[in-house]
């Protein structure tokens, strides 16, 4: 297999190196395209508006100006010369857990491999003190759960998020399927003024949990166990379709009314 890898937290990030050594023990070739530099809460964004700068870091591995999108958009678009087996993104410092997701740069980068063709997954280490320290363990994982989807291709509108505790291999208590659990309102943006005077604002810190009871991804990382949560790409919501078409035939009449 040929293993696309990239992250949100940059080239130089400790989770990704962990992630390519261990992938690279068990497939024919691994890439790495990733960032600059960190750039975590990027989402899907993709770089429309100026070119792109890639430079070559080493053998398969490339720096991009841009972000986690702009990284796998441009590796599988062109810069590979032809399309990987898999995207991985990760390791990422930190969890990618309930609303996470919505801002995730990790899960984007995943989510572009997916909308491009080929099978993805977004791995995160779930940590609780000043800074992440089982990187081995959340790379274990996803060479694991690379083997499994590799044997057995999810449909081709799902991704995996896989969060995974910050413990040494032989404390985790293993895998579980989980659903994305929901955190509280993030708290209120921090308003500074620089010495000239004027205003700037620090975005406030993202809520806690809220919905984080067993089944999401917040119990089982709380119980040492790997979550795995599948991630449907395809974000429209079905069963507001019939509702919706009840307003429009609605709107029609009324403004035919009028």
């Amino acid at each position: 297999m040929h293993i696309l890898i990239s992250n949100d937290d940059g080239l130089d990030a400790k989770g990704i190196r962990h992630l390519a050594e261990r992938i690279g023990e068990q497939v024919d070739r691994v890439t790495i395209i990733a960032p600059d530099r960190d750039r975590s809460g990027a989402s899907n964004s993709l770089t429309l508006d100026r070119p792109i700068r890639v430079d070559q870091r080493d053998e398969n591995v490339f720096k991009v100006f841009g972000t986690p999108t702009d990284c796998v958009h441009i590796g599988i678009t062109g810069l590979l010369g032809e399309e990987p087996d898999m995207v991985i993104s990760g390791v990422n410092a930190g969890a990618n857990m309930g609303d996470d997701v919505i801002y995730s740069g990790t899960v984007a980068a995943a989510m572009e491999g997916r909308f491009l063709g080929s099978p993805a997954m977004a791995v995160s280490l779930a940590y609780e003190n000043s800074r992440p320290t089982n990187y081995a363990s959340a790379a274990r994982a996803a060479g694991v759960l690379m083997n499994r989807l590799h044997e057995e291709p999810l449909p081709a509108d799902t991704i995996l998020n896989v969060n995974v505790p910050d413990l040494p291999w032989e404390e985790i208590r293993g895998f579980e399927t989980t659903r994305l659990g929901h955190r509280h309102r993030s708290e209120d943006v921090i308003p500074l003024e620089d010495p000239r005077g004027r205003q700037f604002y620090w975005i406030g810190a993202p809520g806690g949990e809220e919905d984080n009871g067993p089944g999401t991804d917040f119990n089982s990382i709380r119980r040492g166990y790997v979550s795995v949560t599948p991630i449907h790409v395809d974000l429209t919501r079905y069963q507001a379709l019939d509702p919706v078409g009840q307003w429009v035939q609605n709107i029609r009449r009324d403004e035919d009314a009028a």
